[in-house]
Formats: C-alpha cells, sequence, structure tokens
C-alpha cells in the first residue's frame, strides 16, 4: 500500500482517480508521494520514503528543487491543465484595461441617490476603447499563451507572439494569422497590449524593466498573469507615472503595486476554477502512480 500525502486542498475528482492500492493523508511522515498546490514547501522536512512530488498546477518554485535533486525525489508539474482558465481570465483583464471597469464599479458604489441621472451624467469619464483592432504581444507561447493568442485573434486583435524556445508543437497550434518576431524588442514598439506568459526562472526574473518599458508604446497596457517576480516593480511605477505605461493588469498584487493608480490587481485567481483545479488534480495524480509504479 503506498501513501500519498497531501498538502493544501487537492481536488476529490483528481484524488478519485487513485487505485485502491493507495492511502490519501495530510500527514506527509510517511508519504511515498505528495501532492501539492501553492504551500510553500522550501523549509520542509522531507521524509526518506518519498519518492514523487507533484504539484497541481503550472510552477514549481513552491518546490526545493535542489533538495529534491539531491534525495533522488522526481518533481512533477501539470502543464497545460489550467491553461483555458487562465487564458479566459487573461481576456477579462484585456476587457478591465480597456473599458475602464473597475473604476466604473468602484464609482457606480458611491451613488446614494438618483442614480439614473447621475450614471447619465458620469458615464463619461469611464469612457473605455475597444479591442477589435488593437495589437496585443503575446510573450512566451507556450501552453497558455498560444491560447491566449488566438482567442485574442479570433475577437478581431492583431496578434504578435514572441518565444525564445518556440517549439513545433506551439507552431502547429498557432493561428497562422499570428507574426512571430525572433526578438521581444521587436514586438514591443508594435503593441497597445502586452501579456506575459513565461516562467519565472533566474534569467527571466525582472526582464519587464526600464529597457523594455522604454521600447513599448505611450500608453500601452501591460498584463501579467504569469508572476510578479517577472516584472522590476520600482522601473514599472516609473513607467506608469511618466505615461509610458497607461495600465498594469496583474494576478499576483505585492505590497508594491496594490491600491496604485492605473494598476488593476486580482488575487492570484488564474487557475482557480473548479474546472482546472479538477484537470490540475487529476493529472498530478495520474504522473505519481504512473512513476511510483512504473518508474
Amino acid at each position: 500500500m503506498y501513501k500519498i500525502g497531501t498538502l493544501n486542498k487537492i481536488s476529490p475528482v483528481g484524488l478519485a482517480h487513485l487505485s485502491d492500492k493507495y492511502t490519501v493523508s495530510d500527514d506527509i511522515s510517511e508519504a511515498n508521494g505528495i501532492l501539492v498546490r501553492s504551500q510553500d514547501m522550501h523549509e520542509m522536512q522531507l521524509p526518506e520514503s518519498l519518492l514523487s512530488i507533484a504539484r497541481a498546477g503550472a510552477g514549481v518554485n513552491n518546490i526545493p528543487l535542489d533538495k529534491c535533486a539531491d534525495a533522488g525525489i522526481v518533481v512533477f508539474n501539470t502543464p497545460g491543465a489550467n491553461a483555458n482558465a487562465v487564458k479566459e481570465l487573461v481576456l477579462g483583464g484585456l476587457f478591465l484595461a480597456a473599458r475602464n471597469i473597475p473604476a466604473g464599479i468602484a464609482w457606480a458604489g458611491t451613488l446614494t441617490e438618483n442614480v439614473g441621472k447621475a450614471v447619465e451624467k458620469g458615464k463619461s469619464q469611464f469612457a473605455g476603447t475597444e479591442i477589435k483592432g488593437k495589437t496585443l504581444g503575446v510573450v512566451g507561447l507556450g501552453a497558455i499563451g498560444v491560447l491566449v493568442a488566438n482567442a485574442a485573434a479570433d475577437l478581431g486583435m492583431k496578434v504578435i507572439g514572441y518565444d525564445p524556445y518556440f517549439s513545433v508543437k506551439a507552431a502547429h497550434n498557432l493561428c497562422s494569422c499570428i507574426e512571430v518576431k525572433e526578438d521581444v524588442k521587436d514586438l514591443l514598439p508594435l503593441c497597445d497590449y502586452i501579456s506575459i506568459h513565461v516562467p519565472a526562472m533566474d534569467s527571466t526574473k525582472g526582464m519587464f524593466n526600464s529597457e523594455l518599458f522604454a521600447l513599448m508604446k505611450d500608453g500601452a497596457i501591460l498584463l501579467n498573469f504569469s508572476r510578479d517576480k517577472l516584472v522590476n516593480e520600482a522601473n514599472l511605477l516609473t513607467a506608469l507615472e511618466a505615461g509610458k505605461l497607461g495600465k498594469y493588469v496583474t494576478d499576483f498584487p505585492t505590497d508594491g503595486v496594490l491600491n496604485k493608480e492605473n494598476i488593476i490587481c486580482l488575487p492570484h485567481l488564474g487557475a482557480s476554477t473548479a474546472e482546472a483545479e479538477d484537470n490540475c488534480a487529476t493529472m498530478a495524480v495520474e504522473q505519481t502512480m504512473d512513476y511510483i509504479e512504473n518508474g
């Protein structure tokens, strides 16, 4: 009988895929496999019995990879399982920024009397733009980036992509109407919106900095549904204050960007759908069983 330890709440739909060879517990002291979502494992003591860790999500930055490598513990993630959920939220972010929706909602909530008249009188201050015909730059053409690019093209946007590791699979899945640049610096000056879809690594930390902001159109809107560490916050705030950036939409609020003008913060909702949690848990469970039983 194999023991599976769970950190965070793991979808019952995914856990139901475990065979009768497995027992599930939130006690990891004797676990052969661990299923985790976002809990930080870097300071945890890993049991000698542990063979694998599967993250029900895309990134593995909450898992001590070096420690696992030294101990021979295999680490899995679930790329693509939450891609549609993130794609849909990115589209929501486009509309939030283009139509000034957060500011409009906040203002409407202050109205107390003669609401109908007040709305008609005051709505012009929130007039926005349509995204049809605008240019979207998608930086990173993995599972999520390709879906975002194709969906934006379907909505009538001109889409330009960039990925230093552009794969044959991505090329096959990408709409033929989407142009792919070989250098991100060639993409930025052309775009009204830029959406980030690259992994958080040492090489990408702070990649969106003053140098890249300077290349963007004045008033461009940056969307970050990947990781906060990809953006240099000090440079971002300077670009916003100078009007170089029009808005910043992020799914990763930090002390530095929360409640700042022209910044729209969402509480890390990218993969927070019932469907994504089920998909991620199912993939994590199946990978875990395959490895434990077959190596």
